[in-house]
């Protein structure tokens, strides 16, 4: 029996990563870590709250205290940390917390992963680490691309990878980094790009873009990215870090576009808004390295674009009442009103 611990398993993309185990393995025993901030809704998990595989801890990555009591409960063989604050433009209107969570909650896993002696640290970690690329070339990034990160957010994750691989190599503890491009799909926090799009105009709003909506990112369908990460734990060499995207390069208008026409509005309902700070203008990943390991995606960006607007057509009483729920750090709405994409 594999016994995995998933750290941020509220989250998107570690809810989708627990659901795509269960849905496959027989032979796996999960425990879901996670704070419940305000981008977790553990309704996701409500069809999986009596499966004997499955169990759901609240905690902190980042308290120490916390995190030793639950490896002493459990004996994991794995790791697949996930957790972590995620959200540009939270991070520059607030960096502290994307520090504490991503930094030192990593650090500590880590220590713990260590002193418990884990068969693998399974680090989840994004291409903005890598910084910006040039519009005028065709650059890629690889996974020896120099770590240039742009903003408060890509440089705490960037700080966690160095911690990672400073264990791997000053400890020995065995570990994979995987780098993904924009991910995409069921159960993405209405703030983001594609969800906040759709949802606005479900609603009748205007969606508001930053600057011109040129900026150019690698779309990755969520479920792709978890069938990753599982080939990844099972297949990476130790120390190795892996980029994981589908060369589905799109600016972000070319993205609200084509969901506009999914959904029948007329181009009326865009509203250009002054560009973000430090906004990053093209992303891009080169992933020779994992298909040459033997993983493919399965999603081309147009299905996986249509399933995902049908996805939250059809479930309006998931993302709704996400609208309208209170920041507790902030005391403030964090329904999608006037978040540019």
């Amino acid at each position: 029996m594999m016994r995995i611990l998933v750290t941020g398993g509220v989250g998107f993309i570690g809810g989708n990563f627990i659901h795509y185990m269960l849905d496959r393995y027989s032979d796996i025993q999960i425990v879901n870590v996670d704070a419940l901030t305000y981008a977790g809704e553990i309704t996701k998990h409500k069809h999986i709250e009596g499966n004997p595989q499955y169990t759901f801890v609240q905690a902190d990555i980042s308290d120490k205290q916390a995190m030793d009591t639950i490896f002493q409960l459990y004996s994991f063989d794995y790791i697949v940390h996930f957790a972590a604050e995620s959200h540009v433009d939270r991070s520059i209107a607030d960096p502290s917390i994307f520090l504490q969570t991503n930094v030192i909650g990593t650090q500590v896993l880590l220590e713990l992963a260590k002193e418990y002696a884990v068969e693998k640290f399974m680090h989840i970690s994004t291409d903005e680490v890598y910084g910006e690329l040039d519009f005028a070339t065709k650059e890629t990034f690889t996974e020896q691309t120099p770590l240039a990160p742009n903003n408060p957010y890509s440089a705490s994750k960037a700080a966690a990878d160095f911690l990672v691989r400073a264990y791997h190599e000053t400890y020995g503890l065995p570990v994979n980094i995987a780098r993904c491009s924009n991910n995409y799909g069921p159960y993405q926090f209405v703030e983001k790009l594609i969800p906040l799009t759709i949802t606005r105009l479900l609603k009748g709003k205007k969606v508001p873009i930053y600057g011109n909506g040129k900026q150019i990112r690698d779309w990755l369908h969520c479920y792709d990215h978890c069938s990753a990460i599982d080939f990844i734990i099972r297949n990476g060499k130790n120390g190795e870090v892996y980029n994981i995207g589908c060369q589905n390069e799109r600016t972000n208008i070319e993205v609200v576009q084509q969901i506009m026409k999914l959904l029948e509005m007329p181009e009326g309902y865009i509203q250009f808004v002054p560009d973000r700070l430090g906004h990053d203008q093209r992303y891009a990943i080169n992933t020779t390295k994992l298909y040459n390991l033997g993983w493919k995606p399965s999603y081309t960006f147009e299905a996986g674009l249509n399933e995902t607007v049908q996805w939250y057509i059809e479930h309006r009483d998931w993302w709704e009442p996400m609208m309208w729920q209170k920041n507790g750090r902030k005391d403030r709405d964090v329904r999608n009103e006037e978040e540019p994409v």
